[in-house]
C-alpha cells in the first residue's frame, strides 16, 4: 500500500479512538498532529493531550498505539504524546461549546435535556442513593447521563457512583479535568458527575479530618450556577440533580435556574416523613418547576416465610402523592415505585457499586427500573422547541 493511503487508514483508525473524559474522537478534538509512515511500515503519530498531567493520558495512549498497530501494513506503532498550546486549549473550548458563548447554562427553558431534580423534605430517606441508582440504571439503557450533586453540604453521589481514588488517602474523591475555563467532569458508570466534594482536600494539613462546607445562600448559589455552566456535561440526554434535604437556598435557587426542570419527590412510609415531603413538592411548584412523581424508599423488608416487615410503617408514598395530585389546577402525581428496605442496595452504596448493576435482580432493583422507565418513556420532545429555523 503506497504510504499516502496507509497514512490516511491511520487517519481513519485514529477517529476510532474516543477521548474518555469528552467522548468524542480525538480527531475531532485537535489531539492528532502529524502522521507519518515510513517504507517500512513504522507509523509516527503525535497526540497532543488537553493539559499537562491529563487524567485520561494512559489510556489515549493505549488506545492509540492499539488503533495504529492494528491497521493492515503498520509494523510498528511510535506514538510521541505532547500537549496543546494554549491557542489550541482555546479553540478546543470554543468547539465543543459551539454557538453557545462561554458561561452560559445549557439547560434551562428550551433544552432538549430532561431535567429530574430528586428531592425529599427531610434528610435520611436514601435520596442520593436513589438519584446514583437511577443515573447508573440510565446510562446503562445508552442514554447520556450527568448528575450534579447539589447536595453541597452533605455531598455522597461520588462515593456511590465509585469516584473515589483507592491509592490516594481515605476519602479521596476523583478529580476533575480543567481544560482552560472548562470543567471536564470524572464519569463513573457511565455517568457524568460533578460534586463540591471533587474540589476539597479530604485530609488538610495532615489533620486527619476531613473537611466541612459551610456556606450561606449566596456561595451556594454561585456553586450551584458554576456547576451548571462552566461543566461540560456535552449533550446529556438526561440530567439528574441531587437536591439537598428541605426546602432551602439551594431548592430554590435551582428554581430559579431551572423552572423546567421536573420533580421526583423521594420520601419514607411513614406518616412524619410524608408531611415533610409534600412540602418540597409545594416549592418547587413555587418556583414554577413541574411534580411529576413520588419514590417511596424504605417500603418494607422482605422475610423468609414470604411475609414484609414493615420497619417504618407504611403509605407514606401514596399518601404523598395523593395530596400533591389534589392541590387544584396541577397534574396528577403517581407514585411511581416503593423500594423495599434491602442489604444489597446498601451495601452496593458503601462500596460505590450500583444495586442496579451488581444485582439486578434485587427487589430494589426492579422497583428503581420501574421509575427509569417512567422516566424513559418521557423522551427528548421537539413539541414547542425553539429550534433556530427559518423558511428560505
Amino acid at each position: 500500500m503506497p504510504r499516502t493511503d496507509l497514512e490516511s487508514s491511520v487517519s481513519a483508525a485514529l477517529s476510532t479512538v474516543i477521548d474518555p473524559e469528552i467522548r468524542k474522537p480525538i480527531t475531532e478534538l485537535g489531539m492528532v498532529g502529524d502522521i507519518a509512515v515510513s517504507d517500512d511500515g513504522v507509523a509516527s503519530v503525535s497526540i497532543k493531550l488537553t493539559i499537562v498531567g491529563c487524567p485520561a493520558a494512559t489510556a489515549i495512549e493505549r488506545d492509540v498505539t492499539a488503533a495504529v498497530a492494528g491497521v493492515p501494513g503498520v509494523t510498528r506503532a511510535d506514538i510521541t504524546v505532547g500537549v496543546m498550546t494554549p491557542d489550541e486549549r482555546r479553540a478546543l473550548t470554543d468547539s465543543l461549546r459551539g454557538s453557545r458563548a462561554a458561561r452560559q447554562m445549557p439547560f434551562g427553558p428550551g433544552t432538549l435535556t430532561k431535567v429530574y431534580a430528586v428531592t425529599s423534605g427531610k434528610g435520611g430517606v436514601g435520596k442520593s442513593t436513589l438519584t446514583a441508582n437511577l443515573a447508573a440504571e440510565l446510562a446503562s439503557r445508552g442514554l447520556s447521563v450527568g448528575v450534579v450533586d447539589a447536595d453541597v453540604h452533605g455531598f455522597s453521589i461520588p462515593g456511590l457512583l465509585g469516584l473515589t481514588d483507592a491509592t490516594a488517602r481515605p476519602g479521596t474523591i476523583t478529580s476533575p479535568t480543567q481544560v482552560g475555563d472548562m470543567i471536564l467532569p470524572p464519569i463513573g458508570y457511565g455517568v457524568k458527575v460533578i460534586s463540591i466534594g471533587m474540589f476539597l482536600d479530604p485530609s488538610p494539613k495532615g489533620s486527619g479530618q476531613a473537611q466541612a462546607v459551610a456556606w450561606r445562600g449566596p456561595m451556594l448559589h454561585r456553586t450551584i450556577n458554576q456547576f451548571l455552566t462552566d461543566v461540560y456535561f456535552g449533550d446529556l440526554d438526561v440530567l439528574l440533580l441531587d437536591l439537598p434535604p428541605g426546602t432551602g437556598d439551594v431548592a430554590i435557587s435551582l428554581g430559579q435556574l431551572l423552572p423546567n426542570a421536573e420533580v421526583l419527590v423521594v420520601t419514607t412510609p411513614q406518616p412524619a416523613a410524608a408531611d415533610v415531603a409534600e412540602r418540597s413538592g409545594i416549592v418547587a411548584r413555587q418556583t414554577g418547576q413541574k411534580v411529576i412523581g413520588v419514590i417511596e424508599n424504605m417500603a418494607g423488608l422482605a422475610q423468609p416465610d414470604g411475609t414484609v416487615l414493615s420497619l417504618f410503617g407504611e403509605g407514606g408514598g401514596a399518601e404523598v402523592a395523593r395530596r400533591l395530585s389534589a392541590a387544584p389546577d396541577v397534574n396528577p402525581v403517581p407514585l411511581l415505585a416503593s423500594v423495599p428496605l434491602s442489604v444489597p442496595l446498601r451495601a452496593g452504596g458503601d462500596a460505590g457499586a450500583p444495586v442496579v448493576l451488581a444485582h439486578p435482580d434485587d427487589p430494589s432493583s426492579v422497583a428503581i427500573r420501574a421509575v427509569a422507565d417512567a422516566l424513559v418513556s418521557r423522551g427528548r420532545g421537539l413539541v414547542g422547541r425553539h429550534l433556530g429555523l427559518a423558511p428560505v
